[in-house]
């Protein structure tokens, strides 16, 4: 099952894949989105669809989540970032993708344990869950893989769960 994480930015725009087999978790790709910061809002809300569009016709996805707003620096910047998810969540829905979206805290619960972890410490472990050896990672792609581990231990909870009812 290929699953994508995505941590969404009006400036950058992280994606993570991974490979779920059973219980085992593979990062397949990874990497962001670069926006120019320049253009106008309708441009860059575009360029990320088309960008996005690129990424599910080369993996199609199982589902996708998508990391939801908590809070911004100032208000433009909320709006702006609450317009990229729009852009992502209409290009998911067009596509008729399995979505889901997670707080913050949902994510940094499914991967370290703690709703109040570090980025650092999300990053430490989404590279010991994956087995992910060198190399730097950006911050967008290291959460985006985090929303797609967090994606799929919610899954595969879900799938217990209806294993259980049925019996």
């Amino acid at each position: 099952m290929i699953l994508v994480g995505i941590d969404p930015g009006s400036q950058y725009t992280g994606y993570g894949v991974v490979r779920r087999d059973g219980s085992k978790l593979t990062c397949v790709d990874h990497g962001r989105f670069s926006l120019p910061s320049k253009a106008p809002v309708p441009e860059r809300l575009g360029r990320l669809s088309e960008h996005l569009s690129r990424l599910l016709d080369q993996t199609c996805p199982s589902a996708v989540a998508v990391e939801s707003v908590f809070h911004g620096v100032n208000t433009r910047s909320l709006v702006v970032l609450a317009q990229a998810r729009g852009a992502i969540l209409a290009e998911l829905g067009r596509r008729q993708l399995d979505c889901h979206e997670y707080s913050p805290s949902e994510v940094k619960r499914a991967v370290t344990g703690s709703g109040r972890a570090h980025k650092d410490q999300v990053a430490r472990m989404v590279k010991l869950l994956l087995n992910l050896r060198g190399g730097k990672f950006s911050a967008d792609a290291t959460d985006a893989l985090a929303v797609a581990v967090c994606l799929a231990n919610s899954l595969r909870v879900e799938r217990i769960r209806d294993a259980a009812a049925r019996t």
